[in-house]
């Protein structure tokens, strides 16, 4: 054999492996591009149920049974309201005059 037969069948032999390096490396890619891909899925499900979940409980009705419930809160009425008044205008300037 000649030299140049050696040096081309040493070339094709090194890009035949070449090949198949690649052709693993591809299929390796395209396995984890599909695993990505479910997992993008499976996550956009879970922020849908999670989503349909949040706004069920965030219902108005449901909010003032916990209110009535847990935290013992009731409506409003003139019986029970009580009405914050501003300190008159002489004692708060007298307060914000003080040393």
């Amino acid at each position: 054999m000649s030299r140049v037969s050696i040096i081309l069948l040493a070339a094709v032999l090194l890009s035949a492996l070449y090949l198949v390096r690649t052709q693993y490396e591809s299929r390796a890619l395209t396995t984890e591009l599909d695993h990505a891909t479910n997992e993008a899925r499976r996550l956009e499900i879970e922020n849908d149920r999670l989503d349909v979940e949040r706004r069920a409980q965030a219902t108005p009705k449901r909010v003032e049974k916990l209110a009535r419930e847990q935290l013992h809160m009731r409506t409003i009425t003139p019986a029970i309201t009580h009405y914050a008044t501003l300190p008159s205008q002489s004692t708060a300037n007298a307060e914000t005059v003080r040393p």
